[in-house]
């Protein structure tokens, strides 16, 4: 039967169903096809925090969001297109996201009276006209499995957790999707249990096969490649990217790569990626709680290597005391900071940037720290590589802020050349630096005798011959590094670790403002994940005539020289953030300007089109 193949420039699709069901297996193997096709492409998996929730319930419910175009895009999609739900607790749980006019692909299977009344349906909304003003397909995708594993060596039960390949297979062949490399990644997955391998490559190839054939499906759709930049792509999550971003740093800095963590979401996918690649010189050590994993890579900082403790909110926490002495002691330690919905255990598995004034001020004393913000999952990697630049740089503990969306979410990634990274190389002292007229006799080692330049100290690795020296919490003394309770010493010392950090911000390029059109009047400022949402949001501005400003932060502290120019630039200031101001509130607090803050703490990303309508009113308010 032939069927029409209609073309399309850019589709949402989203697939939901019980958490442990396979909706990220689902959702991640379309997404690798998709970007084998050429499609530019943005994710957005969205998961209960519990291991297997209550099945059936709303609460359990897992899903996947995939946006994929044939032109640049920056999100994930603010509504999707085609709603996959695989119970009535899927259904319920994003219709409210679903446009009219959207498809929706309902497994019947479990739409009985206990399971509507589960949800708080008295009614079944596939016949009660609920549904009505979309196009629905209802399906019962569960039995259309078992009947394709009909005669296999499965039970029942567990023939049916194959109706996630049989929707896979569904959607493949309406997207036109290549299937060679899903086929192959079962196989692969389960070369151990053969007989479920095959069973879920039958539930695929039929699931393929029965929107070849049945008439329900009267189209397949073909979103064409994207035009890309020339180059190597591959598709790539925040945290991978992040890790991959580690190991090259290290690699560019000839140091070995050592990692003290504690398992925690979002950030746990870094330490398993980290513990694959001890080829490349990577040390992973799992510690029995947060403050042994940073004192471990604090240890690890002392003895030479590009250290790095991963956490979120509530381990950060923990690590603050650690991170100070880490000030203390002038050493290069990456703190990564993946963060997620609080205060305390929060949201686990829910986006926030609500860390940047921990981030900040989580310490005792006058404590400074840089902070660099990733932006996309892609970005990821740029940021470990920034971050590691000015920790060895500058000898300084660096934070570098990710978040729950940017962490699970995945975007194609050109692999850059390795001559293009920057040279990290540092020089270890080597030999005693007191030459009797800077602070100490000759022959004698200054662990605090400071570069002009950046006001980094030595870096001497432990068991060097004559460079022995004391290390430690308690306040030191210029130069010699010794115990000192002095108190024009202390001034001095904490007066100068700020300096150093303060003038971390002249190794920055020049700022990028986005302003096409050179007469726009109001400025959106972001950090962070907030990147594709603002973009998204200034190009359907754009798109109405009226002119807009986009600039976002990579350096949140110290905050770029240009900045306080750039923001005098304009009459209104916009500041997107996903906690309650936190950029706003040091904004104001610097530059003394009034900031448009406006906040959404939902566990969720901004969505574009009410961005852009928001953004819309400022700028009518203004005229």
């Amino acid at each position: 039967m032939a069927k029409n193949v209609e073309q399309l420039d850019r589709v949402v699709i989203r697939i939901a169903g019980d958490s442990g069901d396979g909706m990220q297996l689902t959702g991640d193997r379309f997404t690798q096809e998709t970007a084998v096709f050429g499609n530019d492409l943005a994710t957005f998996p969205n998961f209960p925090a519990e291991i297997r929730a209550p099945q059936g319930t709303l609460a359990g419910v897992s899903s996947f969001q995939l946006h994929f175009a044939d032109h640049d895009i920056l999100t994930a999609g603010d509504r999707p297109d085609v709603l996959v739900a695989m119970n009535p607790a899927a259904l319920k749980a994003n219709l409210g996201d679903v446009p009219k006019g959207a498809t929706l692909i309902v497994d019947t299977h479990d739409f009985t009276t206990r399971a509507l009344a589960r949800v708080g349906w008295s009614s079944n909304p596939l016949e009660d006209g609920a549904l009505d003003g979309y196009t629905v397909h209802a399906v019962d995708l569960t039995q259309l499995t078992l009947d394709a594993l009909e005669g296999s060596a499965l039970s029942r039960k567990d023939a049916g957790r194959s109706k996630n390949m049989f929707a896979l297979g569904l959607l493949s062949w309406m997207y036109s999707r290549p299937t060679e490399g899903t086929i192959n990644f079962i196989r692969t997955k389960f070369a151990r249990k053969p007989d479920i391998a095959e069973a879920n490559v039958t539930a695929f190839k039929a699931g393929w096969n029965f929107g070849e054939t049945t008439e329900a499906f009267a189209v397949s759709y073909e979103v064409k490649p994207a035009p890309l930049k020339t180059g190597v792509y591959r598709n790539i999550s925040g945290n991978l990217a992040l890790a991959y971003g580690l190991i090259a740093a290290a690699q560019r800095a000839e140091l070995p790569l050592f990692l003290g963590a504690y398992p925690i979401t979002p950030a746990s996918d870094i330490l398993h990626e980290l513990s694959k690649h001890k080829r490349f010189g990577v040390r992973t050590f799992q510690a029995e709680d947060e403050i042994a994993g940073i004192g471990a890579a604090l240890g690890a900082a002392f003895g030479g290597s590009l250290a790095v403790t991963t956490s979120s909110g509530p381990g950060i926490a923990l690590k603050g005391e650690t991170i100070g002495l880490a000030v203390s002691l002038e050493l290069p330690l990456l703190i990564c900071d993946i963060q997620r919905g609080g205060p305390s255990t929060g949201l686990p598995t829910k986006t926030e940037q609500s860390d940047l004034l921990q981030a900040m001020f989580g310490r005792n004393g006058e404590a400074p720290v840089p902070i660099v913000a990733a932006q996309s999952p892609g970005d990821c990697f740029d940021a470990a590589v920034e971050a590691a630049r000015i920790a060895l740089a500058y000898r300084t503990p660096v934070f570098l802020l990710s978040d729950g969306y940017l962490a699970n979410g995945s975007e194609p990634w050109q692999v850059p050349a390795v001559e293009a990274l920057p040279d990290l190389r540092v020089e270890f002292a080597t030999e005693p630096n007191g030459d009797g007229t800077n602070g100490g006799a000759e022959g004698v080692y200054l662990p605090y005798l400071r570069d002009p330049d950046t006001l980094a100290r030595p870096w001497a690795v432990p068991g060097t011959a004559g460079l022995e020296h004391r290390i430690g919490g308690i306040e030191k003394a210029d130069r010699t590094g010794n115990i000192s309770y002095d108190p024009d010493n202390h001034d001095f010392m904490v007066r100068t670790r700020q300096a150093k950090v303060d003038g971390v911000a002249a190794s920055y390029p020049p700022m990028s403002v986005d302003d096409p059109d050179g007469d726009a009047r109001v400025l959106v400022l972001g950090w962070g994940s907030t990147y594709g949402p603002i973009g998204a949001a200034c190009r359907q501005v754009r798109a109405t005539g009226a002119s807009i400003a986009q600039a976002h932060l990579r350096h949140l502290n110290p905050f770029p020289n240009d900045l306080g120019e750039i923001l005098a630039g304009y009459d209104k200031v916009v500041v997107p953030e996903m906690n309650l101001g936190q950029l706003a509130t040091l904004l104001r607090a610097k530059y003394l300007i009034d900031i448009l803050s406006v906040t959404q703490v939902r566990g969720l990303p901004f969505k574009a089109d009410e961005l852009a309508d928001m953004l819309s009113g400022v700028i009518g308010h203004g005229e």
